[in-house]
C-alpha cells in the first residue's frame, strides 16, 4: 500500500474502509452493513483521480485482514469484492 493509507470507520450497523492516496484529496471507499458477525460488503468506489493504483484491491485486503483478525464473515454483495473472492480462493473460509 505504498502511498495509500487505509482507515476503518464504523457507526452503528454501517461502516466503511477509506483509502487516502498521497498527493490527492479524493478518497476511495468500501462500504458495508454489519449483520452480527457478518459484514455485507455492498459498494466499492475509487474515483478516477486515484484509479489504476490498486486502491480497490488495498481496500479489500484491509477488509480481509480485519475479518481474519476479528472472526468476521463477509457477504460480498459488491461486484468488485465478489470478484476478488473468486481471484483468491484462499479467502473462501471468510464467506458468509
Amino acid at each position: 500500500m505504498d502511498g495509500t493509507t487505509i482507515t476503518h470507520h464504523e457507526d452503528g450497523g454501517t461502516g466503511e474502509y477509506r483509502a487516502a492516496v498521497t498527493g490527492s484529496d479524493v478518497i476511495g471507499r468500501l462500504t458495508y452493513a454489519r449483520e452480527g458477525d457478518t459484514l455485507v460488503a455492498d459498494h466499492t468506489l475509487v474515483p478516477p483521480e486515484i484509479g489504476g493504483r490498486g486502491v480497490a484491491a488495498d481496500l479489500v485486503k484491509a477488509l480481509i485482514a480485519d475479518a481474519r483478525a476479528n472472526g468476521w464473515k463477509i457477504d460480498p454483495q459488491c461486484s468488485y469484492v465478489e470478484a476478488a473472492f473468486r481471484r483468491h480462493p484462499e479467502w473462501a473460509d471468510l464467506l458468509a
